[in-house]
This record gives C-alpha cells, structure tokens and sequence, in this order.
C-alpha cells in the first residue's frame, strides 16, 4: 500500500478541528508530510499554522531569499520538534516523492507554476489566493487538479470561520427577504511607497528567478517583498489582494439568497464595468488606489455585485473597514471581519452575532480533505477561482475602461481583442513557461 493511500484509509481516525491545541494528536506515518514554498510574508504564517496542526508534519521549506528563513524554521523547529530540510529551489520539493502535499505561499505570479507542477507530481495543494496571477493561469491550475484528481485549496480563510456559515444560514432562512444586490468594499490607509531608484539586488536571492515568468527588469525594492503587489507583473492589486476575500464574501452571500428564493445560483457576471484609477498616491504603484465595479448577472433573476476600494480612507465604512453588504426588502446585512449584522427598517439593529478569523481551520480542513478526498471549503475550482477571476475581470474593465461582456463558459470577452490580451501574459519568460496539462 502507497503512502497516499494509507493516508486515506487513516481518515476515519483523524478528526480535522478549529483551534490549534486542540488537533488530534497522529502518529508519525499518518501526518501528512508537506512542502512549503515561501517562508516569511503570508507563508510566514501559514508555516505556523501547518506546523501546529499534529496531522501535518512540515519536512521542507523552499525560500528564494535565504535572509527570510531564521524566524520560521526556528518557530516550525520549535512548534513540530524537527527541523525541515531548507532549499531555495521548490523544485526539490515538487521531486520529492515522500511529500504529499505543497503549500504555496508566494507572490501571486509564483502561484501557477507550482501548483500545477504539484498536481501533475500527484500531490495536494494549498495556494494562497487569487487562484493565479491572471484569468489563464488559474483556468490551467483547475485544468490540472481535475485532471489528476487533486485536492486544491485556495486561501480565503474566512470560509473555515463559524462567522461566515452562520450568516449564509440566516440569508438562507429568507429573514432578509427577497435580495438582488450585494456589496464587497475595502475602505482603509495603504502608504505612499515612494519612487527609489533602480539598484542592485541582495546577494541572499535568486533575483531571476524571483521574476520567474514576468519580464526582465532591473531590481527595484518596491518591486520586491512587500510591495510587489502594486505591480502589474507581479501582482493583482488590492482588488486581489484583499479584494478577492470580501468579493467572495458577497458572492457567498448572494448564491445563500438565491438558495432562499429558489432562483439559479449566480457564478460568473455577464457585464463588468469599472471606473477608477491611481487618483490619491503620487508613486510607483501601478494599480488603482481608487476604483467601483459592477457586476451584472443578466439571467432570469438579475443581480448586481458590486466592489468599491478606497485604500487612501482612515475610516469605515458600514461600521467596518473592510466587507460586504447584502441588501434585501426585508432587511440588510452587513459582514465583517469579526462579526454580521442584520438592520431593518430606520437603520434598527436586529441581530448582531461575533466571530473572527480561524485560518487554522482552513488548514485543518485542508489537511482532513487530503485524508477523505472530500472537496474543501474553498475548492479552487467550484470556489476559489470563480472569486479570482471577479477580480481579474474587474482589473481588466478598469484596464481598457469599458463595459466588458463575459462569456462565462471560456472566461473570454466578446468582441474586445485588448481586453483578452490582458487575460494572460503576452509571454511567460522561459524558463518558466506555463505548463500544458
């Protein structure tokens, strides 16, 4: 019997839980051995978490810039009582035939490759989101789990919260009554990240291969850790950074209210319309700091998503600095990042339920999936790239600045040349081409 299996075979005994001291303790042939790509930002913490959990044993980390290894292997030594192997290249991982499952916590133009290099080495995989960098990454990544029978899961955490499932449970006994509108919004203070000069990189990372597939440019530290995420090359902007957690938030929340109303669950928009620009930062970012976007749903019962960022706001908004909304002739409700509300006529308060955060549990039910091949909370495929690519096609509207029509069956817009060429790369630089699968 293979390795993989025993795992499944093992599942009836391991129970996945919410709090990190309180996963079931496992013997070492049944913890899941895991790889983990990236060390410090994101995957800083999701060492610690992979780490805590007693069915997961980390036995290697792949870190590009060996000056952000010391906190993390010292704290996943400590945590899991053996220290990881330590690479620079997650090649090595990916070879690694006793590894079952790899995490990838990197910048978002590192998210395609090593997933679908994962799947194909028939191991499990959980990505940080978005799904990819653009639309034809992530529909690679899908083609790739579905194609080897993967377990995928993507990182927005909030769907492992009891926040999350109690509030689609009240949108879903029709309390708010007949909904058509729903709202994600980011209101809060980014700073300015200046304009520094080109210089050279630290001699602690493989510069070119941190590019990866974006294009050859010369090494700028705002283009680097940290802030990559400003840069068209490299990253999504806010609307997939925290964007993408509060768009699948309302998009949960309008799939619940579809189910109360009996109507066709939504999944991708028809139209996409955006308005905004880098109005506020007088900076290198390249993506909007200001930005609105409409979703259209044009089937028998319309619906409307909408998206509004202001990353230049010091305060709320809805009581929150981030969330989403949904509205409906009954009642509206609000979700937070610690807890929903419900208001009805005037404004008055009617429930009000607390909850915050459990990226443990979404670890846990990673971990517990691998074991019974159930899909996860956040499936790449059914969940986590649906959200992905509101958020591409949102950036992309703000991109050529018009309405754009999706034809949800392929994720291409009809009739617009421009806007297509921004689905992907124009190249992926070798030698990191996207896989075929």
């Amino acid at each position: 019997m293979d390795r993989r299996k025993f795992l499944q075979n093992s599942a009836a005994g391991i129970t996945a839980t919410i709090a990190l001291d309180e996963v079931a303790k496992a013997s070492a042939s049944e913890r899941i051995r895991v790889g983990m790509i990236g060390a410090a930002g994101r995957a800083s913490a999701l060492n610690k978490y992979f780490a805590a959990n007693q069915n997961a044993e980390i036995a290697s980390i792949a870190e590009i810039d060996s000056a952000r290894l010391g906190n993390t292997v010292e704290t996943v030594t400590k945590l899991q009582g053996k220290q990881p192997q330590i690479f620079q290249d997650f090649r090595r991982l990916i070879d690694d035939n006793s590894i079952d499952a790899i995490v990838v916590g990197t910048p978002d133009h590192w998210h395609a490759i090593p997933t679908i290099l994962a799947c194909q080495a028939g191991k499990d995989v959980y990505v940080e989101k978005p799904d990819g960098h653009n639309i034809v990454e992530g529909q690679r990544m899908v083609a790739a789990l579905k194609k080897h029978k993967r377990i995928v899961q993507m990182g927005s955490q909030h769907r492992s919260t009891e926040r999350l499932k109690s509030a689609l449970e009240y949108i879903r006994s029709g309390a708010l009554g007949r909904c058509l509108v729903a709202k994600a919004w980011e209101s809060t203070r980014q700073g300015n990240i200046g304009n520094p000069p080109d210089s050279t990189p630290p001699k602690t990372v493989d510069y070119d291969m941190w590019l990866g597939s974006a294009p050859k440019r010369p090494f700028n530290r705002n283009r680097f850790h940290g802030r990559w995420r400003w840069f068209h090359d490299y990253g999504t902007g806010d609307l997939g950074n925290d964007g993408v957690h509060r768009l699948d938030m309302a998009f949960a929340a309008l799939n619940a209210a579809c189910e109360a109303q009996g109507d066709e669950a939504v999944s991708l928009p028809t139209k996409i319309s955006a308005t905004g620009g880098k109005w506020y930062f007088d900076d290198m970012q390249e993506w909007p700091d200001t930005l609105q976007v409409t979703y259209e749903y044009t089937s028998k019962t319309p619906k409307i998503l909408t998206y509004e960022m202001r990353i230049w706001a010091p305060y709320h908004y809805h009581g929150e600095s981030e969330g989403a909304v949904i509205y409906g002739d009954k009642a509206h409700m609000t979700i937070g990042n610690s807890r929903w509300r419900v208001y009805g006529n005037r404004g008055k308060l009617i429930k009000e339920v607390k909850g915050g955060s459990n990226a443990a549990a979404h670890v846990a039910n990673f971990l517990d999936c691998i074991k019974t091949r159930n899909k996860p909370v956040c499936d790449l495929e059914t969940v986590g790239h649906p959200a992905s690519v509101l958020c591409h096609a949102g950036n992309i509207a703000a991109r050529v600045g018009r309405t754009l029509v999706l034809d949800s069956k392929t994720e291409t817009f009809v009739n617009d040349d421009e806007a297509n060429q921004l689905r992907g790369r124009k190249e992926w630089r070798k030698p990191w081409e996207l896989p075929e699968v």
